[in-house]
């Protein structure tokens, strides 16, 4: 019997689970199969792998060897996929720009600004509301750049592998509507809104975590949280059935105002990322990395509000 990867998965997943009964659940596997399995491989290998006891199964000499060697073979043959995908799905000149997004102010902004500064090139797009998806998709070589936002300091996704750029760090802002007995207020403390139901819209991350943690520092939980779309949050704040949470680069809508939050509580990164080994690369800090800064700083331009209080608040805005 020749020895396959699936081989030295299975030695390492015994090893990892320390059973065999454990191992054959996290293979899927039957355990009578998993058993005469690894005989097979133990004849192959010529000698025992892993000493079995009423305790569980241990590796032998051979074991850790062998061992070894699956932990540096297997990590780089998923490293060898992962770039072939990456390869197939790319191409050697960068005629084409795939943008993906996650429903955030700054994509209409890029595509305008990608399309004219490269006429021949084709520009599409992508969104979803999982910052993991649009971040798995440029290491697929699937798209060339993502457009992501993450709460507070939080690493945006396969920060190991990808490489991001903060282009703009917004406080997160409250939206009423107009006839609210606040919305004359210039900031509002948020426990002056304890009583009220919230929207937002979902996604990966912490944000959520972190809105039930900063209700908990003004001494109150919140009494119902809407996730839904956009224009759903938008409908409900209009009605007056709740508080929406938005990013400080929310545009003027009729019927409702946005406004930030005494001493800023939440707070909300912009990223462009894309893969260092990809041929979007090259095109990244000299293109699309500023067109997507000027995308930013055109949403800021279009929020009155936002931009008064940027100018007693220099940590925010535009990352350079």
């Amino acid at each position: 019997m020749e020895l396959e990867l699936r081989h030295l998965r299975t030695v390492r997943a015994i090893a990892d689970t320390g059973s065999l009964t454990k191992a054959a659940a996290t293979l899927g596997l039957a355990q009578p199969a998993l058993s005469a399995q690894l005989r097979r491989i133990e004849k192959a290998l010529g000698g025992t792998l892993f000493e079995r006891d009423h305790t569980g199964a241990r590796a032998t000499p051979l074991g850790e060897l062998v061992l070894e060697r699956a932990r540096v073979v297997l990590p780089a043959v998923s490293e060898l996929q992962a770039e072939a995908v990456r390869f197939a799905n790319a191409r050697e000149a960068l005629d084409r720009f795939r943008l993906g997004g996650t429903h955030g102010p700054l994509l209409g902004g890029l595509v305008d600004r990608m399309a004219a500064a490269h006429p021949s090139a084709a520009v599409s797009t992508y969104t979803a509301w999982s910052v993991d998806e649009i971040a798995s998709l440029v290491i697929d070589g699937r798209l060339d750049f993502a457009l992501i936002g993450t709460c507070g300091e939080s690493a945006p996704p396969l920060a190991d592998r990808l490489v991001w750029e903060v282009v703009g760090v917004d406080p997160v802002f409250v939206m009423l509507p107009e006839d609210h007995p606040l919305a004359g207020e210039a900031e509002l403390d948020l426990a002056a809104l304890a009583d009220e139901c919230w929207a937002d819209v979902p996604g990966d991350g912490c944000f959520a975590d972190c809105f039930t943690a900063a209700c908990a520092r003004s001494g109150f939980t919140p009494v119902s949280v809407y996730e839904t779309d956009t224009s759903s949050v938008v409908h409900l704040v209009q009605v007056g059935r709740a508080i929406g949470l938005c990013r400080a680069t929310f545009p003027p809508t009729p019927g409702l105002v946005t406004r930030p939050l005494a001493g800023a509580p939440l707070s909300w990164r912009h990223l462009v990322g894309w893969h260092p080994r990809s041929p979007a690369a090259d095109a990244a800090a000299g293109t699309v990395a500023a067109a997507t800064r000027e995308a930013y700083a055109e949403a800021v331009s279009r929020s009155p509000t936002y931009a008064r209080w940027l100018g007693a608040h220099p940590r925010f805005g535009t990352v350079a």
